[in-house]
């Protein structure tokens, strides 16, 4: 999967967890979670056990802490779909 297949799943899966739909459209790699999409860390969470899901993934603490900007969410999928 490329960065840009990986980039869109996470769109999917993001859309429900922000009202902050104008930075949504135009996500790009340096689009933080927290900041642009006003996503809170209960539902920062939620996101990571759909990722999990979606990609037949587990995603450590480490990688958890990592994971705040779409260039660091895909890198860290990246790597645990090539190690995998």
């Amino acid at each position: 999967m490329d960065k840009t297949e990986i980039t869109q799943e996470l769109a999917t899966i993001i859309t429900p967890y922000t009202e902050e739909k104008t930075a949504l459209e135009s996500l790009d790699e340096n689009t933080d979670f927290i900041a642009d999409l006003k996503i809170n860390s209960a539902n920062l969470v939620d996101i990571i056990l759909d990722i999990e899901e979606k990609f037949s993934i587990v995603i450590d603490n480490d990688s958890m802490a990592q994971m705040l900007t779409v260039k660091d969410t895909v890198r860290i999928i990246q790597n645990k779909l090539n190690a995998g």
